[in-house]
């Protein structure tokens, strides 16, 4: 059994945070998950329904591993990336780096993963892998998967080789320390002014505050979106609660780095930002409350005031990020970093 020594194998609230969190605490780094997705900019608004969906989704975060590129640019970090189609050197790539006594972040299909009760195909899954022997495959995944868990080798290989939406080429990971990396919070008012630049200037109307307003207006449709709007309306709401977001489709995250931001920066507009991501998360919580309602009951009012609710979002999440946008013009001695 091959087993990287001196793993933290603390499983967080959002995959890709828990496993960011593992590599770099075997650095020596150890930051909260709250820190981690938002230096990484992590923070965003899809509304997504194609042709080929069967019910729409809503999104509240970056895309799949550009979380793991931001936060590795602005700390400096050494992010080494490795993509293949064959399924022998993707073993290579994972199996040099534990052998070394370094543990390895994974992208896959969590469908196929053995410990996954909720057999739902998500490429965009991220774990870290700190171990292996002849049968299986030691991960560490979100505290409601399990933190330290196991999956067979075989179901570890299918989930890396899955093809689809999100899905990567076997793609693995590993991060390293470039020397002395940059105080974390010498990077707060760059990780926060961007991410709230993307939010407020999307290049489509599905993104950010845009997607937000999309969704209020086609919300009210949803119990005629679908043939069976028992299951998909919950389902959408336990996507939004409970599918690794942190609640309140990872607004709780943000809301708590802007918190533990303050304790850092002296600034009214974090403070303003702050305020307002707080009543935010309150509210996604609500919205996701009445489309399960709406599912379960069949009662359109329910999509009617939840539609309500995701027009004060928009204007609120907006005002935030426009009070966040405005960070970096503060005056040296209104942001002490």
């Amino acid at each position: 059994m091959t087993t990287v020594r001196d793993i933290d194998a603390r499983g967080g609230q959002h995959c890709e945070t828990t496993a960011l969190g593992v590599l770099l605490r075997h650095q020596g780094l150890d930051l909260s998950e709250p820190m981690l997705f938002g230096l990484g900019s992590g923070l965003s608004f899809l509304y997504w329904d194609g042709k080929n969906m069967g019910f729409p989704f809503l999104g509240g975060r970056v895309k799949p591993f550009e979380l793991t590129r931001n936060l590795a640019a602005r700390l400096g970090l050494d992010l080494l990336v490795q993509e293949t189609t064959s399924p022998r050197k993707a073993w290579e790539n994972v199996a040099g780096p534990l052998n070394a006594g370094h543990p390895v972040g994974l992208q896959l299909d969590s469908y196929y993963l053995d410990y996954f009760e909720t057999k739902v195909h998500f490429g965009g899954h991220v774990v870290a892998m700190y171990g292996y022997d002849d049968q299986h495959a030691y991960l560490v995944d979100t505290e409601q998967q399990g933190g330290a868990v196991s999956t067979s080798l075989t179901s570890l290989a299918q989930a890396r080789a899955a093809r689809g939406p999100m899905t990567a080429k076997h793609r693995s990971f590993t991060l390293t320390l470039a020397g002395n990396p940059p105080s974390p919070r010498s990077r707060i008012v760059a990780a926060i002014t961007a991410c709230a630049d993307a939010f407020l200037n999307p290049p489509i109307a599905n993104l950010g505050h845009r997607g937000i307003d999309k969704a209020s207006t086609l919300v009210r449709t949803w119990l005629q979106r679908t043939d069976t709007p028992q299951r998909d309306l919950p389902q959408a709401a336990l996507l939004m609660e409970k599918a690794g977001t942190g609640g309140a489709l990872f607004r709780n995250l943000y809301r708590d780095f802007l918190a533990e931001c303050g304790h850092l920066l002296d600034s009214d507009h974090l403070r303003t930002g702050h305020r307002l991501y707080t009543e935010a998360a309150t509210l996604w919580t609500d919205v996701a409350a009445l489309i399960r309602q709406a599912g379960e009951s069949g009662d359109a009012r329910h999509l009617v005031r939840a539609s309500s609710v995701l027009g004060d979002l928009s204007r609120i999440e907006r005002e935030a990020m426009r009070a966040l946008s405005r960070l970096g013009s503060e005056t040296p001695s209104a942001v002490q970093v």
